[in-house]
């Protein structure tokens, strides 16, 4: 069983910056990969981030690329998503969650835990 707790979610205004963290126990956080999925209100939840095991690899929504950066602590068995230049449409729900060992990144089917979710409202 694996545990997942998100932080760091809020009331920005448009331009501004965010750090989410996720901190995991229950398993070997080192050896698996993690991601960060979001969902707004009345919209499936939809791939933001990714990070293999190592942080050697990373993955992005080209939504987010160049404004979102995911990063992992495997030390501290935390997971990060620093989010910059957010947008009224980056506002929603966002999950953090552990991949399994094999499969696509991009695919919320492949990854077996989630956290409870934390929310993020940018206003304009």
């Amino acid at each position: 069983q694996v545990q997942l707790v998100e932080s760091g979610g809020g009331l920005v205004q448009a331009g501004d910056s965010l750090r989410l963290s996720c901190a995991a126990s229950g398993r070997s956080f080192s050896s698996y990969p993690m991601g960060w999925f979001r969902q707004a209100l009345g919209k499936e939840r939809e791939f933001v981030a990714a990070i293999n095991w190592s942080g050697y690899s990373t993955y992005y929504a080209d939504s987010v690329k160049g404004r979102f950066t995911i990063s992992r602590d495997n030390a501290k068995n935390t997971v990060y998503l620093q989010m910059t230049s957010l947008k009224p449409e980056d506002t929603a729900v966002y999950y953090c969650a552990s991949k399994r060992l094999s499969g696509n990144y991009y695919y919320a089917s492949r990854y077996d835990y989630w956290g409870q979710g934390t929310q993020v409202t940018v206003s304009s």
